[in-house]
């Protein structure tokens, strides 16, 4: 069972966010909290698979409580769930590592497809909020050359696949190769880097045109 912490403000859309996650028979809430502050303490508390974040809520915001949890476990799996196609807080939440940034107007289906993408390492956009971010993200300075060099083929093509949003297993099976395998080079791909994360590998390689 996958246990999601579901940090929204709003009593009535968190109801109906849970309803729709709720309709996944392996996904269910484990907590639910109404600001920043309670998630930060929620994610302590209990074992959570991923966190459904909100951006705007009282005492903590969704992008401090995301800060806070990802410092506390870089290895935490946040998605924002927001009313706001935002491009500076969709920047901002991909900087700290967030796995998505999906608005509120989406579908049930959309909303578990886009956990389940986090949930396998894949990272999820809202269309909208992408055609805002990607281009930033892309006229931002290259690299040195030496970054590059020290990829190898079989690191570049990993790199380009994670850059699409595939996620371990469809980079597994696009490369004829053993999740376990992915993993690794995902890993040495990151040291080489000198990168903390998923989120920063895909920016890198929108950044550098490796997509």
């Amino acid at each position: 069972m996958i246990n999601i912490l579901l940090a929204e403000d709003q009593a009535l859309v968190r109801q109906g966010i849970k309803m729709m996650i709720e309709q996944h028979p392996n996904y269910r809430v484990v907590a639910e909290v109404a600001t920043g502050k309670e998630a930060v303490d929620a994610y302590e508390k209990h074992l959570v698979d991923l966190v459904l974040m909100d951006v705007r809520m009282p005492i903590m915001t969704g992008i401090e409580a995301t800060r806070v949890i990802r410092q506390r476990d870089p290895k935490a799996k946040v998605l924002i769930l927001t009313t706001f196609a935002d491009d500076e807080y969709a920047m901002e939440a991909l900087k700290l590592g967030a796995l998505g940034y999906l608005l509120k107007d989406a579908d049930a289906a959309s909303l578990l497809s886009s956990i389940e993408s986090c949930l396998n390492g894949g990272i999820s956009i809202d269309a909208s909020v992408a055609g805002k971010v990607v281009p930033r993200l892309i006229n931002r300075p290259e690299p040195t050359v030496n970054e590059m060099i020290e990829l190898t083929s079989r690191e570049r093509s990993i790199l380009q696949l994670v850059g699409d949003g595939k996620n371990n297993q469809e980079i597994a099976d696009a490369l004829h190769l053993s999740v376990g395998t992915v993993k690794n080079h995902v890993t040495v791909i990151l040291q080489k880097l000198g990168l903390r994360d998923r989120t920063q590998l895909a920016i890198f390689a929108i950044r550098n045109g490796i997509v």
